[in-house]
């Protein structure tokens, strides 16, 4: 047997409150001055001055960078690495979900060595550990709070940088199901159903083991009972808490066993028309099982299981095909469109599309590879 590597941050804070904790660790850490990445809409919430004001309380001083876009972007970081020098921070907390974790690791990682972004596109270019990351979440789905994935933007390709490594790993993630209470029911739909896709992928990873079944097949089924509430009553807490322990055992998983074709894919329609990445997740997410099913029908069944579908009595085609059934059947309950092509995908792009998923799938860990044709039918069928 090969050998198998668990990657996750040495200190991760979940539950109502704890952010307060995650305040005193940063004071017992000696760091004295962040640079808080995230976007203008929380800024606008008042969350950030939240955040600074309790970081003042426990001697950290803060300067806000706010400029991240929802597919942060190669601008993003450098704008954010300016300002995080001009300060001389020594330390960085992202605040929101996986667009600030995102653009605040790319900032960390240069600040710490030097370069472009772009040269730490792929697995484990960098030479040394990112400044300090603290990655406080709002949203229940991209688990970039805890992973070694960083994806990242290049506007000049129209392509989604998927940068791998293990030194992009916060040191501190910090779940507070408190902050989650005001996301929008379309946000909370999207992120959810992103956190379903990273969970579906590592399980029928080829790189998937015990570990990351158990963190996976958990969150299915956690997901499964508990979005269509969060989306439907955002104030609850009990299915706020639910999906947030979800989306962090699905990152569990996939930051672990990685990922597929869903988000190969994915990552195209986002860096190509700046679509919201865990919608398009939800909308491949069928698709890509579907053709995974000739060799992955057995796993897929073990979802529908997790989903609480009885396939006690099917074959593994058929409970693959039920899988798909209740993935869909998810989908629309919580909003997601049926299809891209509602979101302005063309079919005349399908081409350019396949071409950069398969360059992007390149390491990950899908059951089977398609063919660029293959790619390109997928594409099809989700419009």
């Amino acid at each position: 047997m090969s050998t198998t590597i668990f990657f996750i941050p040495s200190v991760n804070l979940m539950g109502a409150g704890c952010l307060k904790d995650a305040a005193a660790d940063i004071q017992s850490k000696g760091w004295r001055k962040a640079l808080v990445v995230t976007d203008a809409p929380l800024v606008r919430t008042g969350l950030v001055a939240k955040v600074t004001e309790l970081l003042g309380t426990h001697g950290v001083t803060s300067v806000v960078f706010d400029g991240v876009k929802p597919n942060p972007n190669v601008a993003n970081v450098e704008a954010g690495l300016a300002l995080l020098k001009a300060n001389a921070c020594d330390f960085v907390i992202s605040l929101g979900g996986g667009s600030p974790h995102d653009c605040a690791k790319g900032i960390a990682l240069v600040a710490a060595n030097g370069g472009h972004i772009t040269d730490y596109e792929g697995l484990d270019k960098s030479a040394k550990p990112q400044l300090p990351l603290v990655a406080i979440n709002t949203t229940a789905g991209t688990a970039s709070e805890m992973t070694r994935f960083c994806i990242i933007t290049d506007d000049s390709r129209h392509v989604k940088m998927a940068i791998v490594d293990k030194h992009t790993t916060p040191v501190l993630s910090v779940n507070d199901p408190e902050l989650m209470m005001g996301m929008p029911a379309g946000l909370t739909a999207a992120t959810g159903m992103d956190a379903l896709t990273h969970a579906i992928e590592a399980y029928v990873s080829t790189a998937a083991n015990p570990i990351t079944d158990a963190c996976a097949l958990k969150a299915v089924t956690l997901i499964s009972q508990q979005l269509r509430t969060a989306v439907a009553h955002g104030q609850d807490a009990a299915a706020r808490e639910a999906m947030a322990y979800a989306q962090f055992l699905a990152g569990m998983a996939f930051n672990n066993a990685s990922l597929g074709y869903v988000h190969a894919m994915a990552h195209q329609l986002g860096g190509f028309y700046d679509l919201p990445h865990g919608v398009c997740n939800a909308i491949l997410l069928p698709h890509v099982q579907a053709f995974n099913a000739r060799v992955a029908a057995g796993r897929l069944g073990d979802v529908a299981r997790a989903m609480g579908v009885n396939v006690d009595s099917l074959t593994d085609a058929q409970a693959a095909q039920a899988c798909l059934t209740a993935i869909r059947q998810l989908s629309a309950d919580v909003g997601i469109p049926a299809g891209v092509g509602s979101l302005g995908a063309k079919e005349a792009d399908i081409p350019t599309l396949a071409t950069n998923a398969m360059k992007d799938a390149c390491g990950l860990t899908n059951p089977v590879q398609p063919t660029f044709e293959e790619v390109c039918a997928i594409f099809r069928a989700a419009l």
